[in-house]
This record gives C-alpha cells, structure tokens and sequence, in this order.
C-alpha cells in the first residue's frame, strides 16, 4: 500500500499508551520531527494520551528551549528514555534526576547502530564500547538514576574476549524526517544538514511490525524525485506528516552551506575571540597534522575548526562530527552536528562504523571532570545530565585524543594578551577531582591500548602516562603551585622537562 498524507495531529492520536517511540534527530532541530513532537505534546495536554510510552533517540534532541524531547518532557506521558545525549533536552534531564522516568544513557554509535540490527532482525548489537566505563553493567550499566532496575545490557565472552552485548528493540513508531516527500512514499533529503539515521530508523520500524511516519516540507507528485536524493524508500514509510514551516535548524530556514548547495569562504566566518576557550582550541590545534582524520566534540572542542581556519590549515585536514558529517567547517553551539562546506554527508549508523574500525587519528574531546588515574566524566556531574553522546565511541577507538576545558568552572575570569595568561577570579568548582563521578572515560582502558592521551586547559597541559597525569606543559605568567597545582585535588607528577606553553597561543 501506499502511504497516507496524514496531519500532524493525525499522526499523533496513533501512537498508543506504552508504545515504544524511536525519534530521528539532532541538536539545534537538525533532522527533527518537530511538528509531529509538538502534536504529542498537545494531544498529551488535552487529556488522549500516549501516556507511559518509552523514547528512544541516538542524538541529542533539542536546542536548549522549546524544541526536541523537551517537548514531551510532561510526567505520565514518558515513562522511559533511551537516549545517546540529554545536554539539548534540560527538561527531560531534570525529569531522570528526579526519579520522574526510567532512563538510560547508551553510547550514540550503539544506539545508531542498534537500528542496523533490529532492521536486519538480528539479535542485538554487540561492542567494545562502554567496557570499562558506565555503560559496562559492572558500572551501572547506563541506568541513570534509582528507579530505572531493568538491565539492559550484557557482558559476554566470545572466545576469551568480552564484550558487552545490547539486545534489540521492538519499535512501534518510528518518527523520521526528510526535506520533500513523493506520493509514493520516497523520501528525499536534499536540504537537510545531516542524515543521521532516518534511513536505519524507518527500516528497523518497518521490521519491528511498527509504524513509520515521515514528516517533510514539501510533497511531490509520484515519480518526480531526483533518485539519488532519496534517502528513504517508500516502502519503509507508512504516513506523511507535510510541514511547511519545517526548518532546516532552529536558527535558520535554510543555510546552503550546510546542506552543500553552495561553499562560502570559511574565513567569512566570525572567528573566535581571544579568550581562555581560544587558548585552549589554539594549543589543542598544535596536536593537529597534515592530513589527519580528525573528530571535534562539542563546546570548547569545536573551537578547534575555528583555529584551523584562521591559521590557514583546514583545506589539510578532514574534520568530522558524528552526525555523519564529513568535512568542512562544524558549526557550534545548538546546530553543533552541521559543517559548512560538507564534502560528504553519510548516514550517521556509516561514521559510527568507521569511527569504531579506527578512522579517527585525534579526537578533540570535552572535560567536565578529570581524576588521577586519568578517568573522564562528561556525562553526569552532579545534577547536571548531558550523557555520553559519542563520546566512548569516539574516545576508544581514536588513535589519539586530546580533552579540553579549563581546570576549573563556575565563576573562572582570566585575561589573556600579550603573550600571557592571568587568572583574576578562580572558579569556584574543580574539575580535577580525587574520583570522577561517573567513568565516560576509561584512563585503565587506555593505558592498556597504549592510546595517546593530552589534557589542555588553559593554563596547564598534561599527559597520560603509565602512572596517571603528568604536568607537561605550563602557561606563562600562571604560578604552577598555587594556580595550577593548588587548583587540583590530587597533585599529578610534575615532568622533569617542564615547558612553557607557546606565548603566541596567548596573544591577539
């Protein structure tokens, strides 16, 4: 059969008490069913329902307001959460701190991936990503908080080696998002930023004996789409939800550069003022080489792409977001997920694979929180819920990784110029901790691979070694034992060639 042209609201009185709701999407509205999320919401608030349904979603959805799984953030209408990341989604974080809603954070790649295996009806997915970290079953096995008890993931032992096995979801609805759709059900994405995983989406719906529903901007007679535009064939899809007001992110209608249509010049870009995030993307940038195959984290990471243009160097590497966006220049902020200039737009479940085969040779990566025995938490510090997005795919499996944030949060005010670093008010919180409260990040794991690992901050650079942190690296015009050791719960070695951090990073 062919599919239904259905309205929004339509397609939300489908969904049934306790469904299991698979959303494509990702931060800043990018790929995003927002019409039909917004649907649920006003159905939810008129007293129909869904009540109790559980929402899965690879990405982070969101942009930090009034989009994304926020929209659904309502208790008794979610009763479970399976999500990659929470960081867009505040409300929704709020709701697993309170014990409001199950939840679990799994890797993004697991999750992506997860979508491959159910389509193809297999058994799971089984990875070496999360042994050793929170998502290990030793360590909590992704739940995050106290009233979610259901185990969700496995160790297992595959000739002598372990593994962590998922098993697959039953989905009843998949919601899934193109730019224009053909009576037939085709679904092509041709303004939209990244693919993500609608196309793994809408199969794995269609294997599971659920429903898939595509919302779209534009519908197109039968037979009339550009055939390699169709990311979605139409019989993977059951219902069109037509949008007109779709937008391609929340900050734009349409940005060309993002989707392809057209390349600007990066160097029109605004780029980054000279600050402690600047110093801390210009010494992280120093790790950088001819053609490396590179994958920027969210936050003070993503200042790196910044950098390489302004110093000329970005045609000589690839950067890319796991998305599924290959090349140019990522953006930042809420559409982080999106480049300027993409040479390659691929489905995300496509990166995930290359980026666990090893494509990765350095991976510039956030710091929430760092300990002594080299362990990262990004995913929950306190009562702040971000999750792990790709993270632990992404950190295991590069070759090299370089984490960036300052030593220390809340309240940090520096000045930086001519060639020096200040500090004028220290923050009040330590991100160098006795015990991260969470392991996103595994220093054991790493030093057993024998995997390269750098921590710039602003005013101090440390190794990975085989005895935990070194200090390699020191910014001048930074007293070492009062501002950078005194800083730290726990004192790391002190190289014994000791240098100076590079007084151009700290000059206009």
């Amino acid at each position: 059969m062919k599919p239904v042209v259905i309205s929004a609201a339509e397609a939300a009185a489908l969904i049934h008490d306790g469904a299991f709701v698979a959303i494509q999407g990702s931060g800043g509205g990018v790929g995003e069913p927002t019409a039909v999320l917004r649907a649920i919401r006003r159905r939810f608030d008129v007293g129909s329902g869904p009540r109790g349904i559980t929402v899965c979603h690879s990405a982070g959805l969101g942009d930090l307001g009034e989009i994304g799984a926020d929209l659904l953030a309502v208790p008794g209408l979610v009763g479970r959460l399976i999500a990659g990341h929470l960081g867009m989604s505040p409300r929704m974080a709020r709701m697993a701190l309170d014990n409001q809603v199950e939840a679990y954070n799994f890797p993004q790649g697991v999750l992506t991936q997860m979508y491959g295996a159910v389509a193809a009806r297999k058994p799971g997915v089984f990875s070496k990503v999360g042994l050793g970290a929170f998502v290990d079953p030793r360590l909590g096995g992704g739940r995050m908080n106290a009233v979610t008890t259901e185990e969700l993931v496995r160790v297992m032992e595959i000739d002598g080696e372990e593994w962590l096995f998922f098993p697959r979801f039953h989905i009843d609805v998949a919601l899934v998002r193109g730019t224009t759709a053909d009576l037939n059900g085709n679904i092509a994405s041709e303004q939209e930023p990244a693919l993500l995983d609608g196309a793994a989406l809408a199969q794995a719906g269609r294997a599971s004996g659920g429903i898939v529903i595509a919302q779209v901007k534009h519908l197109a007679r039968a037979g009339t789409l550009d055939p390699r535009r169709v990311r979605i064939p139409g019989i993977a899809v059951d219902y069109i939800v037509v949008d007109p007001t779709q937008r391609q992110t929340s900050l734009s209608d349409y940005e060309p550069a993002f989707s392809g249509e057209v390349r600007i010049p990066l160097d029109s870009l605004e780029p980054l003022p000279l600050d402690v995030r600047k110093v801390i993307a210009r010494r992280a940038a120093r790790e950088l080489f001819q053609g490396a195959v590179v994958n920027l984290g969210y936050g003070v990471p993503a200042g790196v792409a910044s950098v390489a243009t302004e110093e000329g160097i970005i045609d000589d590497l690839t950067l890319t977001v796991e998305q599924g966006v290959v090349g140019g220049q990522p953006a930042q902020g809420v559409v982080f997920g999106v480049s300027y200039n993409p040479e390659a737009i691929l489905r995300q479940d496509d990166l995930f694979n290359l980026y666990d085969g090893g494509a990765i040779d350095i991976a510039f990566l956030g710091l929430a929180q760092a300990d002594p025995a080299g362990n990262v938490n990004v995913s929950q510090v306190g009562d702040l819920l971000a999750g792990c997005g790709g993270f632990i795919n992404i950190s295991q499996n590069a070759r090299k990784v370089v984490f960036c944030g300052t030593l220390t949060t809340k309240g940090l005010r520096c000045e930086v110029g001519g060639g020096r670093l200040r500090i004028l008010e220290e923050g009040r919180i330590r991100k160098f901790v006795e015990r991260v409260d969470q392991i996103t990040y595994s220093g054991e794991t790493a030093r057993a691979m024998g995997q390269d690992a750098l921590f710039v901050t602003e005013r101090a650079v440390f190794r990975l070694e085989r005895d935990g942190l070194t200090v390699i690296e020191a910014a001048p015009g930074v007293d070492l034992e009062r501002e950078v050791l005194g800083q730290m719960a726990f004192r790391p070695r002190v190289a014994s060639d000791l240098r100076e951090m590079d007084a151009a990073i700290f000059t206009e």
